[in-house]
């Protein structure tokens, strides 16, 4: 990379190299400032980078302003990065005092390579920018925030000191962020949950275990109708699984062996071995092979909205984003391979017009495949999978969406496309995901009869709509920022009068609704008519009305709307008779505006 480029807007290619030079170049501002803490390891990772740290006294983010500044005052001087192979003699030598660096040279197959920019020297494979003083701008990146980490992410070892900083190809770029992540703090589905009532997460029943309140049930309740009846009008046929098994359905899928850590397991009085499920394919799988199959049956599409059951680790837990208990809108087809074309093109019909209504309309696809230089860790042979990439490949292509391949994101049975969107703030979510597995049929002996009276092979699509309830619904909080659409709200209008008087014709419209099955409530309480307002924007209650002597004398009510979310106050529709206010509101609840 001998071009030079500008200071002001570096090549997004290179971002990722921009971010590991910037990880060493963090380490060598920390060295200065603590000589004696000892560097482990620094990576580059989306937005920025961060290093890990053994101090021998604590820092904290007071601290950061004088790295970032030190950092700052050494890039000029960083002309290059200079590699070196060495032995690993030769390193355990030179890292002898880093009982970090030791254990990472230890493990190290084949060639030990050394980095070196100004003064300072790490361990390292490559992948940096080739004139750091030329190809990072000082004003592209940040110091951002310090965070403890275990080393090597397990709880078992030391508690390490992780400072990360933030990087992006331009000083806009990094504004842009800054500006973005603002906006995600007000948004915080873990804030808005607790204040709107959604959901709870409770120390006694356990990190990562979501319990929702009546509120929150109601959205994710509506969300599994919503998908339900949209797959019920394609044809897929709803089943109930258990969510336990034994072992050995999970021995024989291949998926003990590759996520047993993550799958909670128990014994009965007879000493056998049952798992709580971390996925259902095994299970429908079963549910497959319990009746015979002909051409004639295909595509079958099992669908269920079921729970299942994650050991993830607690520092990775998030709010509803990471959980240990999940609730997938999973579906498995069973199909024939000249029905593939066809299959992935309905799924992502279906896709498409499940995101239209939450506004999600700006897609970004990944085709996930074998790491080619580890095949050992996938099940079935070469041309299998040659035969399954290349068939997703071409069906993305005449989507005509733009797309990237990620080598060795695959699942061990086959490759698979992750769609991703973009919420109402600009950030990307992977939702969608469509896998296509012709080693599992195989290894479940999965067959159809053909028009020939033959057994055939069926081949099998693993697809989620929505993914997991938990992790979808967090979504939705943040991209509404609270704000959900009439059909999703838990509360659909508030009913206020305005003094006792008027409570009673309050309580009639309030029936009313109720009868006509719209979600309202009817505020009593002996407050003024302000507080009452208030109190239903800040629940951000779609529509309220209020109810006067005017009303009361007309039989009308008098409506105001939430209007526009981000502006403090709402629209006001007028007065109008309760029958057409109902016909408004059941319209726009049928039409999921």
């Amino acid at each position: 990379m001998n071009k030079e480029k500008s200071l002001d807007k570096l090549e997004t290619s290179n971002i990722e190299s921009v971010r590991h030079s910037l990880a060493h170049l963090l380490a060598a501002a920390v060295k200065e400032f603590y000589p004696d803490a000892k560097a482990t390891i620094g990576p580059a990772i989306d937005n920025g980078f961060y290093y890990d740290f053994e101090f021998s006294s604590p820092i904290s983010d007071k601290d950061l302003e004088k790295i970032e500044e030190k950092m700052k005052e050494i890039l000029p001087s960083w002309k290059s990065f200079e590699g070196g192979e060495v032995s690993a003699d030769e390193a355990r030598e030179y890292w002898k005092n880093n009982e970090y660096k030791i254990e990472l040279i230890n493990e190290f197959e084949g060639k030990i390579t050394f980095y070196k920019s100004g003064d300072f020297t790490d361990l390292c494979r490559g992948g940096h920018v080739a004139d750091p003083s030329k190809e990072i701008s000082p004003e592209s990146f940040k110091l951002d925030r310090i965070a403890g980490a275990y080393w090597r992410g397990d709880e078992k070892n030391k508690m390490l000191t992780r400072i990360y900083g933030l990087a992006f190809e331009s000083k806009e770029k990094l504004d842009e962020y800054l500006i973005q992540r603002e906006e995600a703090e007000k948004r915080d589905h873990k804030k808005l949950g607790k204040e709107l009532g959604l959901f709870t997460i409770s120390d006694l029943v356990g990190k990562g275990l979501p319990m929702y309140l009546p509120k929150g049930n109601i959205i994710r309740t509506e969300l599994e109708n919503f998908i339900r009846s949209e797959k019920e009008k394609l044809g897929y046929s709803f089943v109930t699984i258990p969510h336990i098994a034994k072992k050995e359905l999970y021995i024989k899928s291949g998926h003990l062996g590759k996520y047993g850590a993550m799958m909670p397991t128990m014994k009965d009085e007879n000493g056998e071995e049952f798992v709580m499920k971390a996925m259902n394919c095994p299970h429908h799988f079963e549910i497959y092979n319990a009746e015979p199959h002909s051409y004639r049956d295909l595509p079958l599409r099992l669908a269920e909205n079921t729970v299942v059951y994650r050991n993830e680790k607690s520092g990775e837990l998030s709010g509803l984003l990471r959980v240990k208990s999940l609730c997938q809108d999973d579906t498995h087809h069973f199909i024939k391979q000249d029905q593939i074309q066809s299959e992935i093109k309905m799924i992502l019909g279906l896709m498409q017009k499940v995101y239209g209504l939450f506004g999600f309309n700006d897609y970004k696809v990944e085709i996930s495949v074998r790491d080619p230089k580890n095949k050992g860790k996938y099940f079935g042979d070469d041309s299998v999978w040659q035969k399954a990439e290349a068939i997703l490949l071409e069906e993305v292509t005449n989507w005509g969406v733009p797309f990237s391949v990620e080598e060795g994101e695959a699942a061990f049975y086959g490759p698979k496309i992750d769609i991703k969107v973009k919420d109402s703030i600009g950030r990307e979510w992977q939702l969608t995901t469509i896998q296509l597995d012709f080693n599992q049929p195989e290894n479940f002996d999965m067959n159809y009869t053909g028009e020939d009276g033959k057994k055939h092979r069926v081949v099998v699509l693993h697809v989620a709509i929505l993914g997991s309830f938990e992790r979808f619904m967090g979504i939705l909080i943040e991209h509404y920022a609270g704000n959900f659409p009439l059909w999703l709200s838990p509360v659909q209008v508030k009913v206020i009068p305005v003094r006792e008087s008027h409570n009673a014709y309050a309580q009639e419209i309030y029936d009313l609704l109720k009868e006509n099955g719209v979600r309202a409530e009817v505020d009593l309480a002996d407050e003024n008519l302000g507080k009452k307002v208030r109190q239903a924007k800040n629940e951000k209650i779609p529509y309220w009305i209020v109810l006067g002597d005017k009303e009361v004398e007309s039989k009308e009510v008098t409506v105001e709307a939430r209007g526009n979310p981000s502006v403090d106050g709402g629209e006001k529709l007028g007065s109008m008779s309760a029958s057409k206010f109902l016909e408004l509101l059941q319209k726009e609840i049928k039409e999921k505006n």
